[in-house]
Parts: C-alpha cells; structure tokens; sequence
C-alpha cells in the first residue's frame, strides 16, 4: 500500500472563511453608504479606470466588503440573467472570478475560452460578434490580446461590455482589486483629508507603458492624489511612460519618482505592488523578472506586498506566510469587488442595498 506523506497523516484544518474579516468590516464603518454614485453605472460599458470617480470607487469598496462580510444578504438577484464570459487570452483569476461573482449573484454564465471555437475564426467581424451577443446573453466579459477589439464591439452592443483585460491598454476591474485591497488594509486613505504622517508610499515594480494592470492602476490612484506621499516606479527598463501618461498622472496629483533598485527603495515603502508579465499579442514579455522579493529583501516591516498574480520568480513563495502578503487576500477580494460592479451594471444596486437584513 502506498504510504501517506508524513503531512497527511494528521488532519489539516482549512483556514476559516472568516478570516481577516475584521478589514472589510473596517472599511464598511468606515464609509456612509450611498447608492446614488452607483446607480450612475447602470447599463454602463466599462472599459476604462477612467470611467470611475472617488465617490464610485469608495462605494463599490463599500458594497463589495458587505458581500464579503455578510454573504447570506446577498438575494440572488441576476437570477434569471445570463453573462458571456469570451476570455480570448489566457486567465485563471479574472475568469473565475468574474464567474464566481456571476454565479453567487444567482446568474447563468456561458464562456468562451478559446477563439477559435467561434466564428471569429472563420473571418467574422467583431461587430458581428457584438450583434449576436446581443441576442444570447444580458452582459459580456471580455479579454483579448488585442487592445482595439473592445472597442469595435462597442458600437454594436445592446447589452453592457466589461473589459477584462486588452492588450497593453487596460484592465479596469484588476485595477478596482487593487484600490479594495489598499482601502481593506487602511480605510483612512479614503478620506479627504488624510494627514501627513498616515500618507504612504507606494513601490510599483513594473513598466505603465506596456502593463495593463499597473496603468489601470495609477489612473485609480489618481482619484486618491492625498492619501499617496509618493509612487515610486521601479524598473531596469527603458521608456516607462507612454505619451502623456505621466502628466496625466502628476496633473492630477500623484507624487512620481523613477528608481532602478528594488532594495534600496524597498526600506520606505508601504505598499509594494510587483508584476513582470506584458501581454503582447498572442504572447506575453516578461519586463523586470530580475527584480524580485523573497523573505531577504529589506521590507519595511508592516508593509504589504500585492500582485495581480500569476507570479514567477520575482514573487517568492517564502513571503507566503509572512505579514507582507496581501496579494492572496487581493485575489479573494476581486470576487467581492466584482460582484458589487455586476450588481451596479444590473440596476440591481437598491434591491441589494434595501434589503430588511440592511436598511
């Protein structure tokens, strides 16, 4: 008979499901609820950062943690609705997640994971695509390596499209994951006011010009200019802004400073925020992947380190059962952020916050 391993021997207990759930609490008391931000977004395409304002995004955190805190609230109200999930480029945590969402929302999902399964392989346009999901589904998620294929959807879709993720250009709902997990850690950043001394700085490992995740990202955290002392890009790589992009992002307040060492900048951070993947066309290019963390770095202590996942070499497993990691707690709080987007889009957004159980 074939000998167990030594660590099955004894029965592992799973980690409760309510663990940190102390956070979103913290986040929920920490915000008046108020509906009216959200209903702006029914019906609403969402295929940029650019779409979300202070009041939408601390509302959406809002909501998001009440699901995360109170799933029995949550009334199932897309019974009945059904979502295209079309991911033309590979994925595990947006995918699922959305569809998890979906799903613990009461809806139907069809999905699609391979182009080449659809029309589109025989020459078929996108806004003929567009047109026939108009006819099968109430809402589609889509990821395509290609940035403009969204947007030549638009024109023809009836029925709302979210962007889960084109090209280089954008990945909005990511970028919604991230801002829930910072405001998670410490809601005070979401105040107007926050003082000098509670302000943090953040590490960005990566490239905004050529990294989805990370320019939806700076868009977000432009909206919250008074809580950030500085963003601290960190790169070995060239041309790290796209035309504009930085002025956008000082103009509208945000503190920039560029480093090309991780460790040196690593002791004065608070939030480090790494990714190395790019997705190019029907591939990916790894920028930075020299650039790493492990147990060994200086990590402030008390810092957090996040990740839009998956990871390789530059995100050691080490750090797993560390205080810094927060990036396995971002991933479960993409779930809850993503199903207070769906409800919003729905015009779901009052049945869910009028509940008797949340007056």
């Amino acid at each position: 008979m074939k000998k167990l391993s030594p660590l099955l021997k004894e029965p592992v207990q799973p980690k409760a499901a309510t663990d940190g759930i102390e956070r979103p609490i913290g986040l929920i008391d920490s915000i008046t609820e108020n509906p009216d931000p959200l209903v702006d977004l029914a019906s609403r395409h969402i295929v940029s950062a650019r779409q979300f304002d202070c009041a939408k995004l601390m509302q959406l955190c809002r909501l998001a943690a009440v699901y995360e805190t109170t799933p029995a609230l949550v009334q199932a109200p897309l019974r009945g609705k059904i979502l295209i999930s079309a991911f033309y480029e590979p994925s595990t945590r947006t995918r699922l997640s959305f569809e998890s969402a979906w799903h613990r929302l009461g809806g139907d999902i069809m999905s699609i994971t391979d182009p080449a399964s659809t029309g589109i392989a025989k020459g078929e346009s996108l806004q003929d695509v567009a047109e026939m999901f108009n006819n099968y589904g109430d809402m589609v998620v889509i990821r395509d390596s290609n940035e403009h294929a969204i947007y030549d959807m638009l024109e023809a879709s009836r029925i709302p499209i979210i962007n889960a993720g084109n090209g280089t250009d954008e990945h909005p709902t990511q970028a919604l994951a991230d801002m829930y997990a910072i405001f998670k850690w410490r809601p005070e950043l979401m105040t107007d006011k926050v003082p000098a001394a509670r302000r943090v700085r953040v590490g960005i490992v990566g490239v905004p010009a050529r990294m989805r995740t990370v320019r939806s990202l700076l868009l977000l955290m432009a909206l919250f200019p008074q809580a950030f002392e500085e963003v601290v890009i960190i790169s070995d790589n060239d041309d790290l802004f796209s035309e504009g992009q930085r002025k956008e992002l000082e103009g509208a307040g945000l503190k920039i400073r560029e480093s090309t060492s991780l460790d040196s900048a690593l002791p004065d951070l608070d939030v480090v925020y790494i990714n190395s993947i790019a997705w190019v066309g029907d591939t990916y290019e790894e920028l930075g992947a020299n650039l790493q963390l492990s147990t060994g770095s200086p990590l402030k202590p008390g810092s957090i380190i996040l990740h839009p996942l998956a990871r390789g070499a530059e995100l050691s497993t080490d750090l797993d059962d560390t205080e810094h990691n927060w990036y396995f707690a971002q991933a479960r709080g993409a779930v809850f952020i993503r199903m207070a987007l769906l409800t919003s889009i729905t015009q779901r957004i009052h049945q869910v916050m009028d509940t008797p159980e949340n007056p």
